[in-house]
C-alpha cells in the first residue's frame, strides 16, 4: 500500500524550526527508558530536524530516524555530525511514516515526537504492528501552546488571535492531546511531565516565527504576524537582554504490543 502525499507545513521553514524549537526533558526519556531496555532498536518516524533524536540516542542503541521531508532532514543534527565525519548511532532516511524500510518485528520502540497529527493513523498504526517485536512500545508525545510568560498574556494573546485562522486543522489534535485516537495497543501508565526552556526575546521570537501558523500567515496574507506584534511582546519581555522561562504542557501516550 503506497502512503499518501505528506502535508508539509515545514520544509520552509527547516532551518528556522531546527534553530527555534525547545529541547524535550530527561524525565520523558527516563519514562521511556523505564519501558523499554538499553539495547533496544528505536524507530522515529516524522523526525523533523531531530529534536527527539538525541534523546532516543543517549538513551538506546540504535534510532532510525526518518522523515518525509528532505529539507528537515538536512538540518538534522546526525546529518551534520555526519558530514563532519563524526559517527552517531543514528540512521537517517527520507521516508513517510506510513511506509518504513524496517524489516518485520525489528524495533523495540517506534517513537513520535509532535508528529503523529500528521500521519495517516491507520496505516501508520498498522505499520507499527508490523515493525514492532512482541512487547515493544509506540511512544507518542506532543505539546498544546506554550503558557504565556507572567506579564505577556495580553501581547501573546495579540499575536495568536491574527495566527489562529492559519493553523491546520491537525492542530486541534495536539490541543485535544489525542484523545479519541483508536490505538492498536493497550494503554501503559505516563507521568505528568512539562517543557520548559529558558529563552532570550530573540529566541522566543524565533520560535513564534517557526510555528505553522505564522509560516502560514505570512504566506496567505503578506502581513508577518512576528514582525507585527515584536513591539508589543518586547515591551511586555522586559530588558530585552534577560532570559525567561517558556513552558508548555507536555504529553505522553505510551502503548504496548502484547507479547
Amino acid at each position: 500500500m503506497s502512503a499518501p502525499p505528506f502535508k508539509d507545513h515545514f520544509s520552509g521553514i527547516a532551518d528556522a524550526y531546527a534553530a527555534a524549537r525547545p529541547e524535550y526533558p530527561d524525565a520523558l526519556f527516563d519514562a521511556l527508558a523505564a519501558v523499554v531496555p538499553a539495547a533496544a532498536r528505536v524507530w522515529e518516524p516524522g523526525c523533523g530536524s531531530g529534536q527527539a533524536t538525541r534523546g532516543l540516542a543517549a538513551r538506546f542503541a540504535h534510532v532510525h530516524a526518518t522523515d518525509p521531508s528532505a529539507q528537515q532532514l538536512a538540518q538534522h543534527w546526525a546529518a551534520a555530525m555526519s558530514t563532519n565525519g563524526g559517527t552517531t548511532n543514528v540512521s537517517l532516511a527520507v521516508e513517510p511514516a506510513e511506509h518504513a524500510a524496517l524489516p518485520d518485528a525489528s524495533v523495540q520502540l517506534v517513537a513520535v515526537a509532535q508528529a503523529l497529527h500528521w500521519f495517516d493513523r491507520a496505516q501508520f498504526f498498522a505499520e507499527c504492528e508490523r515493525v514492532l517485536a512482541p512487547g515493544g512500545v509506540l511512544a507518542a508525545w506532543g505539546y498544546p501552546d506554550f503558557l504565556a510568560p507572567e506579564g505577556m498574556v495580553e501581547a501573546v494573546a495579540a499575536f495568536r488571535a491574527q495566527i489562529e485562522p492559519h493553523w491546520p486543522p491537525e492542530r486541534a489534535q495536539i490541543d485535544a492531546r489525542y484523545a479519541g485516537y483508536d490505538w492498536p495497543f493497550p494503554a501503559l501508565p505516563t507521568p505528568e511531565l512539562w517543557l520548559e526552556a529558558e529563552w532570550s526575546l530573540p529566541h522566543f521570537l524565533r520560535y513564534l516565527a517557526s510555528m505553522s501558523a505564522s509560516a502560514r500567515c505570512l504566506a496567505e496574507t503578506g502581513d508577518d504576524p512576528v514582525a507585527r506584534h515584536a513591539s508589543a511582546l518586547a515591551a511586555a519581555w522586559g530588558d530585552t537582554g534577560d532570559e525567561r522561562t517558556v513552558q508548555w504542557p507536555l504529553f505522553l501516550h505510551l502503548r504496548q504490543k502484547p507479547l
